[in-house]
């Protein structure tokens, strides 16, 4: 199983980012999918996580009303939408999956390589 993150880079607080992920070697469909972040010194936290067929989602309170998250599961692949960045948001961010529906930041079993959001001031 491979989960392959992009879409990081550096923009100027108040800009936009989409992330991407895209996921082979597992039924997608079968997994409900997250964005995890986390920043210099700081925990890994859950920013937004969907269900498997997009009926659930949820989201940090932090980021709730500015970031989205959404799935194509033709393309096997989760996005990210990230708008009104703030420098708290510079940060790593990973993509995850795990089996089922649930939108809950536990039991992730499969993890992507992480991609960098930097957030200037």
């Amino acid at each position: 199983v491979q989960l392959q993150a992009s879409g990081g880079g550096w923009v100027q607080a108040g800009g936009s980012l989409r992330l991407s992920c895209a996921a082979s070697g597992l039924i997608f469909s079968n997994y409900a999918m997250g964005w995890f972040r986390q920043a210099p010194g700081k925990e890994r936290e859950l920013v937004a996580a969907m269900g498997r067929v997009a009926k659930t989602t949820s989201y940090a309170d932090s980021v709730r009303g500015r970031f989205t998250i959404s799935r194509d599961n033709n393309k096997k692949t989760v996005y990210l939408q990230m708008n009104s960045l703030q420098s708290d948001d510079t940060a790593v961010y990973y993509c995850a999956a795990k089996y089922g529906s649930g939108t809950t930041s536990t039991h992730y079993t499969y993890w992507g390589q992480g991609t960098l959001v930097t957030v200037s001031s």
